[in-house]
């Protein structure tokens, strides 16, 4: 069984967590998630302190087992969400869309162990500096905002830049690619794209008959313009939004950003997929049926051990 530094610290059955994908990863993810061996993770998004509040107590009445929270760092409700983590106990808290700094004394103090997502060594190198238990190097292939480099880029070179542990994430379907992240030094993977058909994941079928219909050139990036760039499915929406993305003389920032706000609610909770916005990274293609948490997960780490072999470190 594959083994490492991050099931064993966090005790949790296999070293995966799901991504805390927003409108996605509720209480209901999470905790189906965590009961079936990994870290299921609630994602903060925009949400309030009390709305947090109530997602995190419905899903300690789901289960009992190790579960985090995802805060976006850019919600006008950031102060409020991190407040929250520490009076509920949480364990765990990844973040993403900034730099947490400003929360790490507390969150330390509180016993929360802080796993950053990263794009790049250099923010890698800031987060082991300000007591990171661990990173989340996640390439471009993934959903939702995204950076330049590819997973297969980014996990070595995060992996040589600091000395805590490399979760990677970013392009991880089945269990070669899991087993790939570890070939690259992580100890660790975050899976989002495939959580979203999982039978637990309370998003519209709509949505997750999009990604079970999707081909391997079915994704798009949007809102580079923006400094924010975004990987979705392509569909009715990203082709308006492309058109005026492009198009600056006649559609101003300030536009274009009224046309990203609500549209991944509004496909995720309403099934409204041809003027929402479908988010899923580059594996989405690779994910064919509908399953429960505990199978998806059994399957990615079945596979892998197979391809790590019984000589793999990893394997004991």
């Amino acid at each position: 069984m594959i083994s490492t530094v991050i099931n064993q610290e966090l005790s949790i059955e296999y070293p995966i967590f799901q991504g805390g994908m927003a409108w996605v990863a509720d209480a209901s993810l999470a905790s189906a998630v965590s009961n079936a061996g990994g870290l299921g993770l609630i994602a903060a998004m925009n949400s309030n302190g009390e709305q947090l509040r109530a997602e995190i107590k419905k899903c300690k009445e789901m289960t009992d087992k190790p579960f985090g929270v995802n805060i976006m760092l850019m919600s006008p409700f950031a102060d409020e969400v991190a407040d929250v983590v520490i009076e509920e106990g949480i364990k765990v808290v990844t973040t993403g869309a900034g730099n947490p700094g400003k929360y790490m004394e507390k969150w330390l103090e509180a016993g929360i162990k802080v796993i950053p997502v990263v794009p790049s060594t250099a923010l890698a190198r800031r987060m082991e500096k300000l007591g990171a238990f661990a990173v989340i190097a996640e390439g471009g292939e993934s959903g939702g905002h995204v950076g330049e480099l590819t997973t297969m880029a980014l996990v070595p070179q995060v992996v040589d830049a600091v000395n805590i542990p490399v979760i990677a994430a970013g392009g991880i379907a089945d269990g070669r690619q899991v087993a790939a992240c570890f070939m690259l030094g992580a100890v660790g993977v975050q899976v989002g794209t495939r959580f979203l058909v999982a039978n637990e994941c309370t998003i519209a079928q709509e949505y997750k008959d999009k990604i079970l219909k999707a081909k391997d050139i079915d994704t798009v990036v949007t809102g580079k313009r923006l400094g924010h760039p975004v990987r979705c499915l392509k569909s009715s929406y990203t082709r308006e939004y492309t058109k005026a993305e492009y198009n600056s003389s006649v559609v101003s920032d300030e536009e274009l950003e009224a046309m990203g706000a609500g549209v991944l609610r509004l496909a995720a909770r309403e099934g409204d997929v041809k003027n929402g916005c479908v988010l899923a990274g580059q594996v989405a293609s690779m994910v064919t049926k509908e399953e429960p948490c505990r199978d998806i997960i059994l399957d990615l780490f079945t596979e892998a051990e197979k391809v790590l072999g019984g000589a793999s470190k990893w394997v004991k």
